[in-house]
């Protein structure tokens, strides 16, 4: 199986919000658009810390995190962020790790987003088509 990419924007929820109430002009909306490694295997966002530093996340340090490959390293987490994919969004906490080149995206995004990546083209795609489908039980 070969890497699979898509892009995702990655916005600021705070700043959203300053924006909504009046506080801040939309366009001192930190964002960020990349074009993310997706891994089902991983469980959430991963950022690097030139990342989380330029859309201003605040973090929580937390307990240590194993990689894979059994290395244990310092985890520390960020406050809810928006992700954006096409006409689709959901918001996750980001694990931040300081030496890590690609913001990845794993299965919780994923499924907050409703997408699955495609088995025969590899393609990141709607997991119920073009519209984003939902189900709280």
């Amino acid at each position: 199986m070969s890497e699979v990419r898509t892009e995702i924007t990655l916005v600021n929820i705070g700043d959203t919000v300053k924006a909504r109430d009046g506080l801040i002009p939309e366009s001192e909306v930190r964002r960020l658009t990349s074009n993310a490694v997706v891994d089902t295997g991983a469980w959430t966002l991963v950022i690097n810390e030139a990342v989380r530093e330029k859309l201003g996340l605040l973090v929580e340090e937390s307990e240590e995190t194993t990689l894979a490959g059994g290395v244990k390293v310092p985890c520390r987490i960020t406050e809810y962020v928006d992700i954006r994919w096409k006409n689709r969004k959901t918001a996750c906490g980001a694990v931040v790790l300081p030496d890590e080149e690609d913001v990845l995206m794993g299965a919780y995004p994923l499924e907050g987003l409703d997408l699955m990546i495609h088995p025969k083209t590899q393609e990141v795609i709607g997991a119920h088509g073009d519209k984003a489908r939902n189900v709280v039980k």
